[in-house]
């Protein structure tokens, strides 16, 4: 038999939910209680839970199979049939009723949000014999991980984590866990395990001070290869096994109030990106980047399956999410027409600078994250002049064009531009970006570029750069074997 072809999928493992929005006008108050009338209202359904991070995932056009339970009743059969026009649905039993949650919404603002379904996954009833669908499904499911090229686990605290938990080790792709306080703890050797604040509280064993200590030290008490603690427009705290816990700052402050599925969205992007072969950071970055432009779209109330939104701008993932910024297409644009169309539009302008001379994986890396914090990333160039001055003669080992193609090939690089003189201050001054990046190497020092970026209204960022890449050791090595 022919092995399919294309991507692997992502397996997407947990609770999912029923999610209802009851959209209306709230212009006075009932005469019999002090509490609003809703009138001319709306109704809105959709998968919550891991339905949700599984339908987005496929929106972002990775094959998707999810892994859940979901009652057979009215609001479970609607759920089947929603989820499986867009992924792979197997199916665990489920004892009880598929659990709904009701928001009732005048004018963006929650009022009221009526729970209701009682549905619990459970692999055994009161110590029987396992019932054969559930070892069925079981064992579809076993058969869907060994073929997974990322799995996510969504848990909501309703047992679909607990019955799939022995299925989950030792897997052979990453492991992304987004935990859930009634739910179990992820199993050791995630590549990624993505809570809140408030879970992170819950989930450490120590007092807790700052989310940076805690990603630090659930590394440690989870055996994770990666904790990221997410804090919502604060961006994540991201902690590695063996090493130093950094900020991977969000993209802007979300001007949506609605942050319902912003979680969904980021460990969705997480797994994909871990998937795809991304560092955790990178993933991290596109993860925050993703979950705030969810947010800023209006989150989950404004997201209708089915429908066809705006292509947010560039090359970015979740095209179907509404967003004020069109897309470039496919026609290359110069740094100036960049600059001005995002500008234009009310995006936010990204731009970073260096010789990148002998391109390295440290430098896609910090491409990849400067790019997550906006909607276009610009590259200004040191030309040739530029570098033998600032790095000496024979420096650049690359000429200036062929500098730019390279750079241009990446997906995350929307355009360059060279500069002739020893600082970007000229580009700076032309391009006005909302960001300018640098390497987190430079952190500290006052930049010759520090005033223009400033009086430009915008703010500079330093990433963390990756240990042990640079061009001069690149050359050095050359040399060596040469």
């Amino acid at each position: 038999m022919t092995a399919p072809s294309g991507p692997a999928p992502i397996v997407v493992v947990g609770d999912t939910l029923l999610d209802v929005d009851v959209e209306g006008e709230a212009d006075r108050l009932a005469p019999d209680a002090p509490v609003p009338v809703i009138c001319r209202h709306t109704e809105h359904r959709r998968p919550g839970g891991a339905g949700l991070a599984g339908l987005l995932a496929a929106r972002d056009g990775a094959p998707v199979v999810l892994i859940t339970a979901i009652g057979d009743d009215e609001a479970g059969r609607y759920l089947r049939g929603l989820l499986t026009e867009h992924l792979e649905l197997i199916r665990l039993p489920l004892r009880g009723t598929t659990v709904s949650k009701t928001r009732v919404r005048a004018r963006g603002q929650t009022l009221l949000r009526i729970d209701g379904g009682d549905g619990h996954a459970r692999r055994r009833a009161n110590g029987a014999a396992n019932r054969p669908e559930m070892e069925e499904a079981l064992a579809l499911a076993s058969r869907a991980l060994e073929r997974a090229g990322a799995v996510l686990v969504s848990d909501y605290g309703r047992g679909v984590a607990e019955v799939m938990r022995e299925h989950l080790r030792d897997l052979a792709v990453p492991l992304v866990w987004d935990p859930h306080p009634h739910g179990p703890k992820p199993v050791p050797e995630c590549a990624l395990v993505t809570p809140s604040e408030a879970e992170a509280r819950l989930l450490c064993s120590e007092p807790y001070m700052t989310a940076d200590l805690a990603a630090r030290q659930l590394v440690r008490a989870l055996g994770a290869e990666a904790v990221a603690v997410t804090l919502g427009a604060g961006g994540a705290a991201l902690a590695r096994r063996g090493g130093k816990s950094v900020r991977v700052p969000a993209p802007g402050v979300a001007a949506g109030s609605d942050a319902c599925g912003a979680g969904d969205r980021f460990a969705g992007a997480a797994a994909l990106a871990l998937r795809d072969g991304e560092p955790v950071e990178d993933a991290v970055a596109q993860a925050v980047g993703e979950a705030t432009r969810f947010v800023e779209a209006g989150g989950a109330a404004a997201t209708r399956f089915g429908e066809t939104g705006a292509h947010r701008f560039g090359a970015g993932r979740g095209g179907t999410i509404t967003a004020a910024v069109p897309s470039l297409g496919d026609r290359p644009r110069s740094a100036e027409e960049v600059a001005e169309l995002v500008h234009g539009t009310g995006g936010r302008l990204i731009a970073t600078g260096g010789c990148f001379d002998l391109l390295h994986a440290g430098h896609v890396s910090l491409l990849r994250r400067a790019r997550a914090l906006g909607d276009a990333l610009i590259v200004c160039v040191n030309s040739d002049e530029s570098v033998r001055r600032l790095k000496g003669a024979g420096r650049p080992v690359v000429p200036v064009e062929d500098r730019v193609e390279v750079l241009r090939g990446l997906s995350c690089v929307d355009a360059v531009l060279v500069f002739d003189d020893d600082t970007p201050v000229a580009p700076i001054a032309q391009l006005r970006p909302h960001v300018w990046v640098k390497g987190g190497d430079y952190g500290g020092t006052e930049l010759p570029e520090s005033e223009v970026v400033r009086r430009g209204g915008g703010e500079i960022v330093f990433l963390p750069v990756v240990p042990g890449r640079s061009t001069t050791s690149l050359i050095s090595a050359a040399q060596s074997i040469s």
